[in-house]
């Protein structure tokens, strides 16, 4: 057995794997007290459970702070990271969206590795890196580069984090692996033609409720929430099928499954919202309510795609902490959220939110509804589909196959006595007259549309028929936006703005930087990307009665552009300009998702 350490490696004194011997060289590293110290020996005596943990563990869920000021908690990755300096080794935060499961699984034995409580996080052609808790024995290094023929490097990690992950992963791909072991008979994607790919799976023998399968879509709903997800996409393939995350707008790899098995996946989740599970040629839409991680209620809205290798399926999370915000944390500055609170007390009128999908309107109508949702007033809503369910709204769902759509939707609520209309969108004339009658009438009507900018909204309406003089009566104001990733508060650096990137930008308005700019790092709490979060960013059109005057049948969407800036609407590409002045993200981050826009 080999104890020394290895060629090429740092030397640095061991340190023997109790709680006395870490705390004694904590104390020594003034980092804890001697008397707290104490403290913590005399709690692992009496809580049977403390001599049998981890000791950094132990330490850290002593509560104690560091000797040194400004005496912050000593947590537990601090600890770790104390641990594998004192080593000589990375320290490595494992990140489980970056760790290619069925690699790792397929290197050796859980068995193995539980017995030495390590765990391979990155597999490569020459080598492989292996996260452990105790960086001073490495007897088991040695007999594994022999077994696997590769070099390995280790990484000091969470000791929590290597038991969970070591579970976590091992009963995953053992579901997959059973569940594809009963899967004899399916048909096999290659040598198909268009038609029978699109029914793989239906003769295969694996059940939806096999209880492999079960475990596959719970592992695989709990694993979204924890880390926050807004979709999940199922994305059938040949052979193997993808598994990916959308976090803070940017879609992250997960899995990859056997496309039989992602095949009864999307069936059991078919199941779960309701769906026709033997119809796979037509798409259609389902929801799930179920419970997150903290125990709060959380739905799931399905749609399935017929593909070529099957039924893609992308589920849309809605969280009720994420879904409806104070309208500070949606990104509304102090300007802009009076602006809007006063639009929205207008007793009647029609308001839009416009932008491209996943931009954010649907959080900004349902907090704005939540809001103005008191007992006196009537909320309704006709959506397609029904995004979150709120037990204050009043809420319809669009059938086309019966003939319920948008505007017979809002023509059933003009007979329910209503306050507020929410109609999900206006995609045609019929909706489109049918919100501005509600809105004469005396109602106040929320929609949205597709368009790039606030007032390319009115020309939209123009153009699908609304007259100019009803529009002009109805219209209150539109509302723009995007949704831009936030840099991460604990990385994020001070640094130099790309000054070409920065006019290209503002340009033709002139903005100048009063504070220091950021740039995104990446660390451990943003997973290395530098963000974290996303905040709203809005260009507010106010219709007043000079921009009435100019809503004609034959306006001018520059006039009404300039207009509206002449009385201090800010477009969307100088309102991310000012969230990076703030501080809140990048000048590239903008530039991504806004662009430059100009209005000459």
């Amino acid at each position: 057995m080999r104890t020394g350490p290895k060629a090429g490696h740092p030397v640095r004194t061991p340190i023997e794997l109790s709680l006395r011997s870490i705390l004694g060289n904590l104390v020594l590293d003034g980092i804890v007290v001697e008397i707290d110290a104490k403290k913590i020996l005399a709690r692992a005596r009496s809580v049977e459970s403390a001599l049998t943990e981890h000791p950094l563990v132990a330490v850290s869920e002593a509560g104690v702070r560091r000797a040194t000021p400004p005496n912050e908690p000593v947590t537990l990755e601090f600890l770790v990271a104390w641990l594998a300096k004192k080593s000589g080794l990375e320290y490595l935060k494992i990140d489980p969206l970056k760790v290619d499961v069925r690699a790792v699984t397929g290197l050796v034995s859980y068995a193995y590795l539980s017995r030495f409580k390590i765990l391979p996080v990155e597999v490569m052609e020459d080598r492989v890196v292996i996260a452990t808790a105790d960086p001073f024995h490495f007897e088991w290094e040695e007999e594994l580069e022999r077994l696997l023929h590769k070099k390995v490097r280790r990484v000091v990690s969470n000791p929590k984090d290597i038991s969970r992950y070591l579970l976590e992963f091992y009963a995953l791909t053992d579901s997959v692996k059973r569940a594809f072991g009963r899967a004899d008979g399916s048909p096999q994607a290659s040598g198909m033609n268009l038609e029978q790919m699109l029914e793989l799976g239906r003769a295969g023998k694996l059940d939806a409720n096999d209880r492999y399968v079960v475990n596959i879509v719970d592992w695989l709903l709990q694993y979204a929430f924890e880390q926050r997800a807004s979709d999940i996409h199922l994305e059938p393939r040949r052979d193997n099928s993808d598994v990916r995350f959308r976090i803070d707008g940017i879609l992250h790899p997960v899995y990859q499954l056997p496309t039989v098995v992602m095949s009864a996946v999307v069936s059991r989740l078919k199941v779960l919202g309701r769906m026709d599970l033997a119809e796979k040629r037509r798409p259609q839409d389902g929801r799930i309510k179920t419970k997150g991680i903290s125990g709060a209620e959380i739905e799931l809205r399905l749609s399935t795609m017929p593909s070529v290798f099957g039924e893609k399926l992308v589920m849309r999370i809605f969280d009720p902490e994420v879904t409806v915000r104070s309208f500070e944390e949606l990104g509304f500055s102090d300007i802009e959220l009076r602006q809007w609170k006063k639009l929205i007390s207008s007793p009647n009128g029609i308001i839009l939110v416009t932008g491209p999908t996943g931009s954010g309107k649907t959080t900004t109508l349902y907090s704005t509804l939540k809001y103005l949702a008191k007992p006196e007033i009537n909320v309704c809503t006709v959506e397609d589909p029904i995004e979150m369910v709120e037990p204050r709204f009043n809420q319809m769902q669009v059938h086309s196959a019966i003939g319920l759509d948008f505007a017979s939707g809002l023509r059933t609520f003009l007979r329910q006595d209503p306050d507020i209309i929410m109609v999900g969108e206006i995609r045609d004339l019929e909706t489109a007259e049918m919100a501005v009658q509600a809105a004469l009438t005396g109602h106040l009507v929320f929609s949205t549309l597709h368009t790039n900018d606030a007032p390319s909204a009115i020309v939209r309406l123009l153009d699908i028929g609304v007259p100019h003089y009803l529009l002009r009566a109805t219209l209150l104001g539109v509302v723009a936006q995007r949704l831009a990733r936030t840099l991460c508060p604990h990385c994020r650096k001070e640094g130099a703005v790309d000054e070409e990137l920065w006019q290209s930008l503002i340009r033709p308005w002139k903005v100048e930087r009063t504070g220091p700019a950021y740039r995104p790092v990446g660390c451990l709490e943003c997973r290395e990307t530098g963000y974290l979060g996303r905040v709203g960013i809005y260009e507010m059109l106010i219709v007043s009665p000079a921009v009435r005057g100019l809503i004609r049948a034959d306006c001018e969407l520059s006039k009404i552009r300039e207009q509206a800036v002449k009385e201090g609407m800010t477009p969307l590409n100088i309102a991310g300009a000012l969230k990076v002045c703030s501080g809140a993200t990048s000048i590239e981050e903008i530039f991504r998702v806004v662009g430059p826009v100009d209005i000459t």
